[in-house]
């Protein structure tokens, strides 16, 4: 009888405590109100996402190439507006666009493609200098230095290409404004898969690359989303960086989101002393010295060195000479990503961070430099080194940026011949030669010293090339820029003090 009188004491005694524990998180730990998700919005681009109408140059003629024909011949004869379609047949030459709205068209019957070869022996596929340029649906095979490579052109389309082994760069637009690369697809490349560069206003979409040294570049480049790309077995999978000495000195604004980058630990085969040589294999993500760039909901998965890579200048031996490049990557911004089994094997330099941690896992993140700005989102659901500094993300999302391109297309240039030399020497001489450090090909100082007073000399070696030292690669030739400009970009070359 006494238990049975005690149960009813003993559940009040319960209730009234459940009841004060409660009263009491009200009263010293009121609810707080969840906040809402802040995205980050950007005026520098256009949006829809959708190309505009006005980009389209169609509206003139289709001229049709069939096998055993040149695809020269079809531009020599294209006026701006004109469609060339290309049928099945392979297709052994090298193609220069140097006017307007030219779209090139590979036409694709029971699989069989509209096939360029340069057959190991040729530099380019196509090299066009126009605005308003689209070429697409074509395979790209056996060159030695590009498939695809625009120069001061803007306005451009490049898609639905398979490029295979074309040498130092696969897709290479430079010195653009208003580009779409979109649905490539690209292996076998010594430097770069898609190399962005000194561009603006650029969206690379829905590519895959694989088994290149570097995945997708986007170098002294701005207003860039790289989305939706497959990125997987390079040495290193998606890089935005900085390269001093060339004559846009910035990289900034730059969207990286919804990639897979997966597995990028293919052994290193740039060229030695170039700037991708330096990347370790294993690396996801690199960032180095480039600001206001937002990391967003990729899968980042299996690159063993580490999944995102963020670095200064200090990262290669022989950079950090150009007084103009802010060497510092600032303001990044780190939002959700999915990271899985990252940092299995790292270098050296991360494993001595890792002994200071106690850990035995490599990073999913590393930071190694300065820089300031910086912010993560949830940083806890990632292992990191290094960015101990780094603050709160303020925005969550950016799906208010639908595009960076514009949504009314850049006008062409108009340009006089000193003006045409300069962007020639910038579009095409400044890709391999930079003013004071090596990259593919000598240094501009080294060449000022060899032909002091003698531009002749230049333009007649950019004409017609030899391989002269062995630690440099075999320059191609430059015939197709005419004798005048020529000699002018050797006098521009010569001029230069950085």
């Amino acid at each position: 009888m006494e238990k049975s009188k005690k149960w009813p004491q003993i559940l009040i005694g319960i209730v009234l405590l459940s009841a004060g524990i409660f009263v009491g998180k009200i009263w010293f730990n009121p609810p707080v109100a969840i906040p809402l998700p802040v995205a980050y919005t950007n005026n520098e681009g256009g949006n829809t996402g959708v190309i505009p109408s006005s980009y389209d140059p169609v509206n003139g003629k289709i001229i049709e190439v069939k096998d055993g024909d040149k695809i020269q011949d079809a531009v020599v004869e294209a006026k701006s507006g004109d469609l060339i379609r290309v049928y099945p047949g392979v297709y052994n030459e090298t193609v220069y666009i140097d006017k307007d709205g030219i779209t090139l068209q590979g036409v694709t019957i029971n699989s069989e493609w509209a096939i360029l070869d340069g057959q190991s022996q040729l530099n380019d596929a196509f090299l066009y200098s126009g605005n308003n340029i689209t070429i697409e649906n074509f395979k790209i095979v056996k060159y030695k230095g590009n498939a695809i490579m625009g120069q001061a052109g803007n306005n451009y389309v490049i898609r639905n290409n398979w490029i295979i082994d074309t040498g130092v760069y696969g897709i290479f637009p430079q010195f653009g404004k208003n580009g779409l690369i979109e649905y490539n697809i690209l292996s076998g490349i010594e430097d770069a898969a898609i190399y962005v560069g000194m561009c603006d206003n650029v969206d690379v979409k829905f590519n895959e690359v694989f088994e290149s040294v570097a995945g997708i570049e986007i170098e002294n480049s701005r207003h860039a989303l790289v989305e939706s790309n497959y990125v997987h077995d390079n040495t290193g999978g998606i890089l935005v960086f900085i390269t001093p000495g060339l004559p846009i000195k910035t990289t900034f604004d730059v969207i990286v989101r919804n990639n897979f980058v997966v597995n990028n630990n293919t052994p290193n085969f740039a060229i030695p002393g170039s700037m991708v040589s330096s990347i370790p294999r294993g690396t996801g993500i690199v960032i180095m010295a480039a600001d206001d760039v937002i990391v967003e909901n990729n899968i980042i998965s299996g690159n063993i060195n580490a999944g995102i890579a963020i670095t200064d200048l200090s990262f290669g031996a022989q950079i950090s000479k150009d007084p103009d490049s802010d060497p510092y990557p600032d303001r990044l911004v780190i939002l959700d990503n999915f990271m899985h089994n990252n940092g299995t094997d790292p270098i050296e330099e991360i494993k001595v961070a890792m002994m200071t941690q106690f850990s035995e896992l490599g990073p999913d993140i590393v930071a190694v430099g300065g820089g300031t700005g910086s912010t993560i989102r949830n940083r806890n659901q990632y292992r990191t080194f290094g960015i101990g500094g780094y603050g709160e993300a303020t925005i969550t999302n950016t799906k208010n940026v639908k595009t960076f391109l514009l949504d009314e297309m850049v006008q062409p240039r108009s340009i006089t011949a000193s003006e045409r030399a300069k962007l020639t020497y910038y579009g095409i001489c400044a890709g391999c030669h930079a003013y004071d450090i090596k990259m593919i090909g000598p240094p501009t100082k080294i060449i000022q010293a060899l032909y002091k007073d003698n531009p002749e000399g230049i333009a007649e070696y950019a004409a017609n090339p030899v391989k002269k030292r062995q630690d440099f690669a075999e320059m191609p030739p430059q015939k197709h820029i005419d004798d005048e400009t020529r000699l002018e970009v050797a006098k521009f070359m010569l001029s230069l003090t950085k």
